[in-house]
């Protein structure tokens, strides 16, 4: 994959530096997102598309062999540890092929499971 190093300024520029099968994945991935909290804003965090409500909520990428959903959360990640056994996970992350996207369901979990943690902060 060949992604440009300059900042992104929007969600849109750094999905135009991904490569087509990848942006397809990750266009589903933010549609779902949107979906479950219209009231989030995005913008780029780390060079990385990022949603934000009552706090940094999820967050989405694409590497080379991979596209990776940051849930942001270890304590959501142990919550559906047993959905994610299948997936390389790490403590807040959760990797995934390109041709696999996450299923609906499980994102929208997540998300509303984020949500749920940053109204308790806020």
């Amino acid at each position: 994959m060949t992604r440009s190093l300059a900042k992104h300024e929007t969600v849109d520029d750094y999905l135009a530096t991904v490569p087509q099968d990848a942006r397809a994945t990750l266009l589903k991935l933010r549609k779902i997102i949107q979906a479950t909290v219209p009231d989030a804003t995005e913008g780029i965090s780390y060079q990385i598309p990022t949603f934000k409500y009552k706090g940094p909520l999820v967050a989405f990428a694409a590497f080379p062999n991979h596209c990776s959903f940051y849930v942001m959360s270890p304590a959501v990640m142990e919550m559906y540890k047993d959905e994610l056994k299948s997936y390389d996970i790490a403590k807040g992350t959760i990797r995934f092929p390109v041709n696999k996207p996450l299923p609906a369901a499980l994102v929208k979990k997540l998300v509303k499971a984020r949500i749920k943690e940053n109204a308790k902060t806020k």
